[in-house]
């Protein structure tokens, strides 16, 4: 199932806005479909705290039994956090990946690059779910 309360990227990353959030902080990670095709992932490359990402460009490495996969920045902005759980426990992004499995929170530079992302519906539609 896909959460309704979240925004996604073609590149298969989930964007959060609001709930414990601070104004004007998204947090992201990959979706459900994106862990299920990489399979078991055994590392996590992210960036660090302090570093701006661009929207649209590789911020970090997502690596499972069957591949090495980048990690796409779906906002542009600066890193104010990032989950250092993944470093000892990188499996949670298979169990969780939208809870535990989190990855960035990104403070945006440019606010209204969310309305670029797709809702749920049409994700799904997306990978045909």
């Amino acid at each position: 199932m896909i959460p309704t309360d979240l925004k996604y990227s073609a590149e298969h990353e989930w964007v959060q806005v609001g709930g414990d959030l601070e104004e004007g902080v998204v947090r992201i990670g990959i979706t459900d479909h994106a862990q299920d095709a990489l399979g078991d992932i055994v590392f996590v490359e992210l960036p660090e705290v302090g570093t701006t990402v661009s929207e649209g460009e590789a911020c970090g490495e997502v690596e499972s039994t069957k591949s090495v996969s980048e990690l796409f920045a779906p906002l542009s902005g600066e890193v104010v956090a990032r989950n250092e759980e993944l470093e000892s426990a990188p499996e949670s992004i298979n169990s969780d990946p939208y809870a535990a499995g989190w990855m960035l929170q990104i403070r945006m530079s440019d606010p209204s690059q969310l309305d670029a992302l797709m809702d749920a519906a049409a994700y799904g539609e997306l990978i045909g779910s």
